[in-house]
């Protein structure tokens, strides 16, 4: 059998076994364990041939699994001639050595092709990197990609071992040297860094827009997990033509549109990437940028499907996510999405008891949409005044924020001084408080 050389995390087109280990504080589902892993694994490419399960106690330091089990997936691997064997738990680089060599030696005599084993992290990985379209997203995909890499590279690439001097170099390679894998690893650690100050210097202009916007317009963010139906019902409320799919992770890049409500209310709604269980630490790190939407919004739109099996578990993680960012106080609408569907319907009315303010909406035909219009356009109006200013109307500068940051119904203009209506945000009405050349004569809250 030739030599094993894990360069390659894609899984596109291979046949695959899942493993999951279910240990006493597993957050898989009791109900369906390797659901939502099979849908990750058919997300990549992969073709699904077999499932294993095991309850455990503990890990197996050596394997996770242990022996007698490696032994049993190593058998069906060979039997369903496989490329690939898929944890649904996270494994360290001595334990993935340790089952690939278990693994393969039961493979030698068989097969003439290695047989990977992969964790969790790498799959997820594996998607994100076939979805980014953005330049940020793309550089926090390589940057976690890196990051999960560097300590694994001991058993990614074998001809780490040798050494890089001594070799018929020439001038200038001859001498004591260093090993391969230091010079790898030192590679890895300079793109790591150059990475993180491309994406910083990135993120600090979308900082600055993000704030500039939350100035300007009411915000709204749409969140969920992955899947729930988050960049459907952006499209249809904007007609933006975000990418949608029967997939996970179809969306990676925030995108923001101008959603029109009736009354001439404007919302700028943003879609986000989906939420999941056990996301790889460093893709929580990398992305947390991308829910900066989500941090900084005015209202949180929480779409959930509500027909789907794990439902209440998706609906935890998500609230989960948002407790570590910062955000579970902000206010948030709960949409009770594809109620249009037999499992939906069944559903349903066990969400709307748990939920009574929820919004039972299908995000692909429309419905229930008016009414969350309207729920919108009070909590919006609700963040507004209506103001009545005066200055000086020579003071340009002065009257060019009002009209970028308000509505304005009314002007007057009068012995060298400008009399403005307006309705306007509360916070730009605090900035305007703060300006002695402007003069605050009445405000009053919206109906």
């Amino acid at each position: 059998m030739g030599e094993l050389r894990r360069t390659e995390l894609s899984v596109g087109q291979e046949r695959a076994i899942l493993v999951g280990v279910i240990l006493p504080r597993s957050n898989a589902d009791p109900r369906d364990p390797l659901g939502e892993l099979a849908s990750l694994a058919k997300t990549a490419g992969a073709v699904v041939v077999g499932t294993i399960l095991q309850n455990r106690h503990k890990i197996d330091a050596g394997t996770y699994i242990g022996s007698g089990k490696a032994a049993e997936i190593a058998h069906l691997a060979v039997h369903k001639e496989v490329d690939v064997v898929i944890f649904d738990n996270d494994l360290s680089p001595g334990q993935i050595g340790a089952l690939e060599k278990i693994i393969n030696e039961e493979a030698h005599s068989t097969q003439g092709h290695g047989i990977k084993v992969l964790d969790r992290s790498e799959l997820i990985l594996d998607i994100f990197a076939t979805r980014a379209q953005t330049r940020e997203a793309k550089l926090q995909v390589e940057l976690a990609q890196m990051q999960y890499t560097y300590p694994r590279l001991t058993r990614m690439w074998s001809h780490l071992e040798r050494m890089a001097s001594g070799a018929a170099g020439g001038i200038g390679t001859r001498g004591p040297g260093e090993q391969q894998l230091e010079i790898d690893r030192r590679l890895v650690r300079r793109r790591i860094s150059d990475l993180k100050g491309e994406i910083t210097r990135i993120q600090e202009r979308k900082s600055r827009q993000v704030e500039e916007r939350k100035l300007r317009h009411f915000t709204a963010c749409i969140i969920g997990y992955t899947n729930a139906g988050k960049s459907t019902l952006f499209n249809t409320l904007t007609a933006a033509g975000a990418y949608a799919d029967d997939k996970l992770f179809a969306t990676l890049d925030t995108k923001t549109r101008a959603w029109r409500i009736e009354r001439g209310t404007e919302v700028m709604l943003s879609d986000t990437v989906g939420f999941v269980r056990d996301l790889p630490h460093n893709l929580v790190a990398s992305f947390k940028a991308t829910l900066e939407e989500a941090v900084n919004a005015d209202l949180l739109l929480h779409v959930l499907d509500v027909g789907h099996p794990q439902a209440q578990q998706q609906f935890d993680c998500v609230h989960q996510v948002l407790e570590e960012l910062g955000v579970r106080s902000k206010p948030e609408i709960l949409l009770l999405n594809k109620i249009d569907t037999e499992e939906g319907e069944l559903a349903y009315p066990e969400w709307r008891t748990m939920h009574s303010e929820a919004i039972p909406i299908c995000a692909r035909s429309g419905a229930g949409l008016d009414k969350l219009a309207g729920c919108v356009e009070v909590a919006g109006r609700g963040q507004q005044v209506e103001v009545v200013l005066e200055m000086e109307w020579s003071n340009g500068k002065l009257i060019s924020f009002i009209e970028a940051h308000a509505k304005i119904s009314q002007r007057q203009f009068d012995d060298g001084r400008a009399r403005i209506t307006a309705v306007m945000r509360k916070k730009n009405l605090a900035d305007l408080a703060r300006n002695q050349q402007v003069a605050i004569v009445s405000v009053k809250e919206l109906e």
